[in-house]
């Protein structure tokens, strides 16, 4: 997992933790502790998530307990036939991550970014980021006060702002504005260089409704950026349904179908287009949103798309060509496994990030082979790519 390939520290804009058992219920708030995702064991020894009373759908086995080591799925990503060991508890391949510091500590995880040649890295969860939409059936404060609670987990062992070198990323709703707003602001004062929504709907609303503009102009008078990560985002049990699919399956349990309507490309495009098709970038011009672990295969289409939905609006009042507008305020992650140089062409060399995913399986073992992907590109190019525009974006020198 070590690599010296390049004359200049990396900065990378998808890392990832394996969070605890306690993660949302060491800070859990007494009126809402019946209402907190937590753990049970079973008895062959793994964690199971649960919300309340209920089990969490989406990501039954908390990866905490057991996963394939990094970079075991590549082959996947690229549409091999995936290993048999790979998802089977009983492979003797699958690490158990807590036995592994640099995976849930931050100091050892500090030790081995400076093997890997990595200054430093936005850092998210990896169960966590697929439970907001699960959180919401008991209600936006119930919601909130986990997210509180996992917050304050990630404050105690990774932190906002470790050494200038961690930036762990808090994670946000727009379940209720007034709530996000409070939450936004506590984070803020901590330290927090970005804040992450899930994508989707914002529950009965786009997401650029002006009933969220509080929330956004305390984003850009922050100079923050907003992080979409993939997810969970409900389309199981709305557009699924729709097309006789089984609502609340797991991720292990999707259809082909499932996976097409709702974890590859739909919700992130979804979310994307509403935001500039709903004019937020009129209201607020200096807005940064960074796209991670969503791959890039969708931005051509999506481009085009937009933009022919709004020259055939009749009522459109946006002001430039949507494409023009992602151009400005959006930055992608490209899986390792797409054309990093194709979208530096299309919206810009200084709007592509670094995101290797370590040390989940799907991404890359060796974070500095991310280059790979960006072939074509000259060295100036590349050292945007792999440093200076993550950099840039959390705010250290480049």
């Amino acid at each position: 997992m070590t690599a010296a390939r390049f004359d200049y520290a990396m900065v990378d804009a998808d890392n990832h933790y394996y969070e605890p058992h306690d993660c949302f219920t060491r800070h859990m708030e007494a009126a809402f502790a019946d209402h907190a995702v937590h753990v049970v064991v079973g008895d062959d020894g793994l964690g199971r998530l649960f919300i309340g009373d209920r089990p969490a759908p989406w990501r039954p086995v908390i990866q905490y307990d057991l996963i394939a080591p990094p970079g075991a799925g590549k082959g996947l990503m690229i549409g091999k036939r995936k290993d048999p060991q790979f998802e089977d508890p009983a492979a003797a391949s699958l690490i158990k991550p807590y036995e592994h510091p640099a995976f849930v500590n931050r100091d050892a995880r500090l030790a081995l970014m400076d093997e890997q040649g990595i200054q430093a890295a936005y850092i998210l969860p990896t169960a966590a980021v697929c439970l907001e939409y699960n959180l919401y059936q008991d209600g936006p404060q119930a919601a909130f006060a986990n997210l509180r609670s996992f917050n304050r987990w990630l404050e105690d062992d990774w932190g906002y702002t470790y050494r200038d070198r961690i930036f762990a990323v808090p994670l946000l709703s727009l379940a209720d504005v007034d709530l996000a707003v409070a939450e936004l602001e506590r984070v803020l004062a901590l330290g927090a260089r970005a804040v992450h929504l899930n994508p989707g709907p914002a529950y009965g609303r786009s997401p650029a409704d002006p009933h969220f503009d509080p929330f956004w102009a305390r984003v850009q008078e922050a100079g923050v950026p907003v992080a979409f990560h993939i997810g969970y985002s409900g389309y199981n049990d709305t557009i699924g349904v729709m097309w006789g699919e089984r609502p609340n399956v797991s991720l292990y349990e999707q259809t082909p179908l499932q996976n097409f309507l709702g974890l590859c490309d739909r919700p992130i495009t979804d979310t994307f287009a509403a935001l500039v098709l709903g004019g937020l970038f009129e209201r607020f011009d200096a807005l940064k949103i960074v796209s991670v672990e969503n791959g890039c295969a969708w931005v051509p289409g999506l481009l085009h798309q937009m933009d022919h939905a709004a020259l055939l609006s009749r009522v459109s009042t946006l002001a430039e060509q949507p494409s023009e507008t992602f151009a400005r305020h959006f930055y992608v992650a490209p899986f390792w496994e797409d054309d990093g140089a194709a979208l530096a062409r299309l919206i810009g060399d200084d709007h592509v990030l670094l995101g290797s995913d370590f040390p989940h399986p799907e991404g890359e073992a060796v974070p500095a082979d991310f280059a790979d992907c960006l072939a074509g590109l000259d060295d100036g190019q590349v050292r945007k790519v792999m440093r200076d525009n993550t950099a840039n974006l959390i705010g250290l020198p480049v």
